[in-house]
């Protein structure tokens, strides 16, 4: 088994509302920051040993399916390192 760290980033799929994002879009236009769009995304990053990259990737994508992510609503991306 070998140690890799998966990191999960979440983000809304294009056309689902983003409160959070449209405020903070607003907050820094203000601030003088010109911006074209602007998404919020959660990121997770998990720690766990797996027999190779692909399986920890698919361990991970399963995980993302099941909890950290509604595939209704969200788009997620998975990388993966050996540490």
């Amino acid at each position: 088994m070998t140690a890799y760290t998966a990191t999960v980033t979440v983000r809304l799929k294009t056309g689902v509302l983003d409160p959070e994002a449209e405020t903070t879009q607003r907050a820094l236009e203000r601030l003088g920051f010109e911006l074209e769009s602007l998404r919020s995304a959660d990121r997770f990053e998990i720690d766990l040993e797996a027999d190779s990259a692909d399986d920890a990737a698919e361990r991970v994508a399963e995980m993302a399916e099941r909890l950290l992510a509604n595939p209704t609503i969200h788009d997620y991306d998975v990388e993966v390192e050996e540490r």
